[in-house]
């Protein structure tokens, strides 16, 4: 490893170390700082409740009182919600102060104290009632222990106020020392931090003029290697199309020994059974032999002029045709069949393209691939999407459909003469497309996804 990679690793090692401690000693501070935040709070929660329990007795006692004077039973209201909301507060200071016994046993009995102030009350209320709503004897013997039992709940009540403001005193003190050690903690950090940014930095700027000498040879590698990228997909798919041009004229080649060898017999079959049947015109089961070889020799001799017109490099008829308009107009040659399929079409042209070309040829080449778009989507959900751009010197024609593509075994054989998936197919179709498209010096490519539909990518160049 050079020197220069071990000092910047060594200096960014170091660096992120120091901002590790100063991390773990922040994490630290904020963990004691939540924990004392806790604590202080819980002693408001509790100081709080008490002060809430002693309201809560009052009102009920206040709510008795004013029913006792008025004799109207909605002041009864206050103690009747004091009644609900007790137990609720003493059962909530009960698990505030699970941690400290001494207030739990100062609890239970304020606990004790505050049903007997409330049964006080309740029976206070039943022989106002039953008295004919007037104050009896028996009223105002029970008000002397009444008035002790509401003073020792007070009495209770500041005892467990008094403590609790002990322990919030205690923790306050915790509080600041806290917060002096964390101040320090604080200092310590952004000293680290001082520490840690200035040796990156010393490190950044001696070994930044290498980097930046590093950078320009990457850019200028990046840039070199692009264009050789470049390069070898323009070669690429030259390449490609070379191999089109040179599958297809072996192909014909092929094609036109197999014409060369099949038509000789069968021209002699056929001179044959003509001849036969002049002879044997007296029989009828050998006239009907002889007619069905007759038959089949011309059919075979058919399929043979076909696979030659398939694949011969024939004459063209070169005009400069709009090609947006041509497809148009091969379009409309589908259209009958467009509307049976109920296909939904998209279009999206770039103005202006024309070419060279022979407008009948290439209809016919486009309505093939057309025709077996189609024919692969099903009915009522097709979309056929047509689309052209121009790029550079070239115009190129994308047939997109949503029918059941074709995985990449078919694909290498769709252009071969004689293959077709199709029942009613001769397997001829896109082996003429394509001759058309070679003739014309343009090519033809198909992209396709199994169960998503197929793509053909037709290229020809402008005028």
């Amino acid at each position: 490893m050079p020197l220069s990679n071990k000092k910047v690793r060594t200096g960014y090692s170091v660096a992120f170390l120091l901002l590790l401690i100063s991390y773990f000693l922040v994490f630290i501070s904020i963990q004691k700082l939540l924990k004392v935040t806790r604590i202080v709070g819980h002693t408001y929660s509790v100081l709080n409740n008490l002060e809430l329990l002693k309201s809560s007795v009052v009102d009920a006692e206040t709510g008795v009182r004013g029913y006792v004077i008025s004799k109207d039973v909605h002041f009864l209201t206050p103690y009747n919600n004091s009644m609900n909301s007790i137990p609720g507060i003493y059962h909530e200071l009960r698990n505030l102060t699970a941690d400290n016994k001494s207030q739990q046993v100062k609890l239970d009995t304020l606990n004790i104290l505050i049903k007997r102030r409330l049964g006080f009350m309740e029976t206070g209320i039943k022989l106002f009632q039953t008295n004919g709503f007037t104050i009896s004897d028996s009223m105002q013997i029970a008000r002397e222990p009444s008035k002790r039992t509401m003073d020792s709940i007070r009495l209770y009540i500041s005892i467990m106020k008094d403590h609790e403001e002990a322990l919030m005193t205690t923790r306050r003190k915790e509080v600041s020392d806290f917060f002096t050690s964390t101040t320090i903690i604080m200092i310590s950090s952004v000293f680290i931090t001082l520490i840690t940014f200035f040796y990156s930095l010393i490190i950044y700027t001696r070994e930044n003029k290498a980097k930046r000498l590093s950078d320009i040879n990457s850019q200028q590698y990046r840039a070199e290697l692009e264009t050789n990228v470049k390069k070898l997909r323009q070669i690429n798919i030259e390449l490609q199309e070379l191999k089109s041009i040179e599958k297809f004229a072996a192909t014909g080649r092929v094609a036109r020994t197999i014409a060369h060898e099949v038509r000789n017999p069968l021209t002699n079959i056929a001179l044959a059974t003509e001849q036969l049947q002049e002879i044997h015109t007296q029989n009828p089961e050998t006239s009907v032999l002889l007619e069905m070889v007759s038959r089949n020799a011309n059919r075979i001799n058919q399929l043979v002029a076909d696979l030659l017109d398939a694949t011969r490099f024939g004459q063209l008829n070169f005009k400069e045709v709009d090609i947006n308009k041509l497809i148009d107009e091969t379009l409309e040659m589908a259209n009958d069949r467009i509307n049976l399929n109920q296909v939904i079409m998209t279009k999206d042209y770039t103005l202006n393209i024309k070419g060279n070309a022979d407008e009948e040829k290439i209809k016919f080449a486009l309505l093939n691939i057309i025709v077996n778009a189609i024919e692969a989507m099903e009915k009522n959900k097709g979309i056929l999407e047509i689309s052209t751009i121009k790029s550079g010197d070239k115009c190129i024609i994308e047939i997109k459909d949503n029918g059941k593509g074709m995985d990449e075994e078919l694909m290498q054989k769709i252009f071969e003469p004689y293959f077709t998936d199709k029942r009613d197919g001769n397997g001829l179709g896109l082996t003429n497309t394509q001759n058309i498209i070679l003739n014309h010096g343009g090519n033809i490519k198909v992209s396709s996804i199994s169960g998503k539909g197929t793509s053909f990518f037709v290229t020809l160049k402008l005028s």
